[in-house]
Parts: structure tokens; sequence; C-alpha cells
């Protein structure tokens, strides 16, 4: 009986100090993660409808091989990455090459824009593994 009353008190205590103030803290994190899944939706809507899941895949597969490197094993070679990493490979995409990943050449995609591409850069760096 003795551990339900201070269960209860416990209980009633976090949901006092949880109602108190911060309530400011907690809309911005919403508010930043709302953000962050609705950029994340955006950059997956975007990659799903270019051609890049032809040679790419969103994780390193146990078996089978793609053409191109998996934009977890992009995100562990290039991340954390400064604005000029970025926006070369930006330019990377929309240009095309090979070089980097083996001898095969990524084809190029000058219909993309910048920001397109900058959007599902940054989402694909975003996949780094802590």
């Amino acid at each position: 009986m003795q551990f339900s009353k201070t269960f209860l008190a416990i209980v009633a205590t976090s949901m006092l100090l949880g109602s108190c103030g911060n309530s400011g803290d907690k809309s911005a994190t919403s508010k930043d993660s709302t953000t962050t899944a609705a950029a994340d939706d955006k950059a997956l809507e975007l990659i799903g409808s270019s051609d890049c899941t032809t040679c790419h895949r969103l994780h390193q597969a146990a078996t089978g091989s793609t053409i191109g490197p998996a934009y977890d094993q992009v995100a562990a070679k290039y991340s954390p990455a400064a604005d000029t990493t970025v926006d070369r490979i930006v330019k990377k995409i929309i240009s095309g090459g090979s070089g980097i990943w083996g001898t095969t050449p990524m084809t190029p995609h000058p219909a993309l824009s910048a920001g397109t591409v900058k959007t599902m850069v940054t989402y694909i760096l975003s996949l780094k593994k802590s």
C-alpha cells in the first residue's frame, strides 16, 4: 500500500513539473522534429521520383550489389559535411562523372535543380550512423 502511494506521488509530481514551464521548449522540439520529418519525406519523395534508385539503395545490402554506393555508405564517407562538400556533391550529381566510387560513371542529371539535389543530398548525409 505504501509503495502505491509513493508511486502515485512520484507520478503526480512528474506530471505537475512537466506541465509547468518549459512548454515552449516542448513545442520547439516538437516543431523541430515535425519540420525534420517533413524535410525527410520531401527528400524521399524527390529521390523516389528520380532515377536515383536505379543505381543506389538506402542501405547497404547484406547480399547483392548495386551500381552505385548505398546512401548510408555515402553518409559514412562525407558526414559531417561542410557546405562546400554538399555543394561539390550537388554539382557531381548534376554533371555526372566517375572515379570516386569506382569506374562506372554516374549519369548526369542536368534536369534537376541545385535546390532539389541539395534537399536529397542533405537527407542522404543525415543517414550516417552514430
